[in-house]
């Protein structure tokens, strides 16, 4: 029996999919995986027992993931899951800087007498602009920012993107070479991309002194990618029109030229629903048959379905092959693998064994670089 502990409220959709192998645990301490939304994991104590984190979303960016992974627990995340919801959020952004939505609202609502007559006298004040011919820079081409991309464009939007690890695929729109090539000549800027050491603060007065000055930035990827103070600078100094924003913060409450959402991107019954869905079935495929699918830790290896005998999970650290050392593993423990698959994702390893026997064998290891070894069966 595996015992689960969810730290957010993760849809039943979800969880209705855990069935008697599984039972929810308030313990956290206890578990042996956890599923989490958005709670800050960094100070907590990890169990012993502990084997997956799943993260009902993209970001991770609350979990330590190299305590994990030197502890061998394995984190996903569902990437694309929630692409359409926060997709659509960007789109109403657009609309909202563009047409000044927000203070025509606020001043629509303080109208107390003669309201049509007044509707009509100052309705100018919030005159705003059509996107339809504009260009949208789409900084990172994952599966929110292709998402974006093929509805701006549908809105009657030029499109260009710049993404250091882009694949192809995107015919439709203009593929920049840098961001310094991207940036100049776009009406629009949203940034799709995840944070991580180096994407921290990558938009900074550098950029946004490339930037035109008329240029509006919409950030629903993460706050951490923008240099608060650089942007304030650029908003009064009118080196950038307008920063749209999910991720509200004291420095930006209450300042022109910002409009703030209180972090809604997800925020949608499909999306948590689905979240939800991916985030349980990837920890089941793990638990029941050793395979990681969507791990931000460790590498992408499956086996589909473990059918007869037993699975054996190798976690390792610093190892160029890990395939080969575990091969020299199996043979001084006497283990004959009838399917082997391995890899590696930074400095971290992971490989999983397909042995026909009756039960765990016992393994003693003989290599620092093997961090811990799991069995499944």
């Amino acid at each position: 029996m595996f015992k689960i502990s969810t730290l957010n409220k993760i849809s039943k959709k979800g969880l209705n999919l855990l069935d008697d192998k599984y039972i929810i645990t308030e313990k956290t301490e206890d578990a042996d995986g956890i599923l989490v939304r958005s709670q800050d994991m960094h100070s907590m104590e990890l169990g012993s027992d502990l084997r997956a984190i799943a993260r009902a979303g993209a970001g991770v960016n609350n979990i330590p993931l190299e305590k994990c992974a030197e502890k061998g627990i394995v984190v996903f995340n569902t990437p694309g899951a929630n692409a359409n919801a926060v997709k659509e959020l960007v789109i109403a952004g657009l609309f909202l800087a563009s047409r000044n939505i927000p203070k025509a609202l606020t001043w629509a609502a303080s109208l107390s007498e003669d309201v049509s007559k007044t509707v009509e006298k100052g309705k100018s004040q919030f005159a705003g602009s059509e996107i339809s011919g504009k260009t949208l820079g789409v900084v990172g081409l994952g599966a929110i920012g292709r998402k974006v991309a093929a509805s701006a464009a549908a809105l009657g939007m030029n499109v260009a993107g710049y993404d250091p690890y882009y694949s192809g695929g995107m015919d439709t729109i203009t593929i920049c070479n840098s961001i310094e090539e991207l940036l100049p000549q776009c009406d629009y800027i949203t940034i799709h991309v995840p944070a991580t050491d180096s994407t921290k603060g990558m938009f900074n007065k550098e950029l946004f002194a490339i930037m035109k000055d008329s240029a509006v930035l919409l950030n629903f990827s993460r706050d951490k990618l923008v240099n608060d103070v650089d942007l304030l600078i650029a908003l009064e100094t009118g080196a950038l029109a307008a920063y749209v924003t999910d991720f509200p913060n004291d420095a930006l409450v209450g300042r022109d030229k910002v409009i703030l959402l209180p972090h809604l991107g997800a925020s949608t019954e499909e999306a948590e629903e689905n979240c939800a869905v991916m985030a349980v079935e990837q920890m089941m495929n793990y638990f029941e048959n050793g395979n990681i699918i969507n791990s931000v830790n460790f590498p992408k290896v499956d086996m589909g379905p473990l059918e007869k005998g037993v699975r054996l999970a190798f976690f390792t650290k610093d190892c160029d092959d890990p395939v080969v050392l575990v091969q020299e593993q199996l043979i001084k423990c006497d283990i004959k693998a009838a399917k082997i698959q391995g890899a590696n994702k930074g400095k971290y390893g992971y490989v999983l064994v397909e042995a026909d026997l009756d039960t765990a064998p016992s393994i003693v290891f003989y290599d620092s670089k093997i961090i811990k070894h799991v069995t499944f069966k």
